[in-house]
């Protein structure tokens, strides 16, 4: 029995890091969409996925939400979700969601302008670096690329 002690322990090891990298996000989630986009209720089922309870809510203004949201002028995308104490724009990939609640820098959110090609909720291939960006009162700063 001892010669599977080290294997065992490994395993538990790694199941304990990923509980906490769930952990880490918070339960609930709510996206403010255009009705007609389908894209944006792709993202939500990603998030779903992850254990995050989405409400989506498509019948408000999205300038007026991205304007209190304070994101930068020129870097929306098609959708807005307010999470935890963060903003996030756009189909931001998982990767990057899961540091910001990681790390949870001193920061309004986090975002992807556009709706680059595969990413949640965006069916294909990766083109090209998604360059995932931070913004604090409008300005935005790299936040990493994937």
């Amino acid at each position: 029995m001892n010669r599977f002690a080290p294997t065992l322990f490994l395993s538990a090891a790694l199941l304990t890091g990923a509980t906490t990298a769930q952990a880490a996000l918070p339960a609930e989630a709510t996206l403010y969409k255009n009705p007609q986009c389908g894209c944006c209720d792709g993202y939500a089922e990603h998030l779903e996925e992850m254990g995050i309870a989405v409400t989506v809510i498509d019948d408000r203004d999205l300038g007026q939400i991205k304007e209190a949201a304070g994101l930068p002028y020129g870097l929306g995308s098609c959708h807005t979700i307010e999470m935890g104490e963060y903003v996030i724009e756009g189909h931001v990939p998982l990767a990057a969601v899961e540091k910001l609640f990681e790390e949870r820098p001193a920061v309004d959110g986090i975002g992807l302008a556009g709706m680059p090609i595969g990413t949640p909720g965006m069916p294909g291939s990766q083109q090209a670096p998604y360059e995932v960006y931070q913004f604090t009162d409008r300005q935005e700063a790299a936040f990493m690329t994937l």
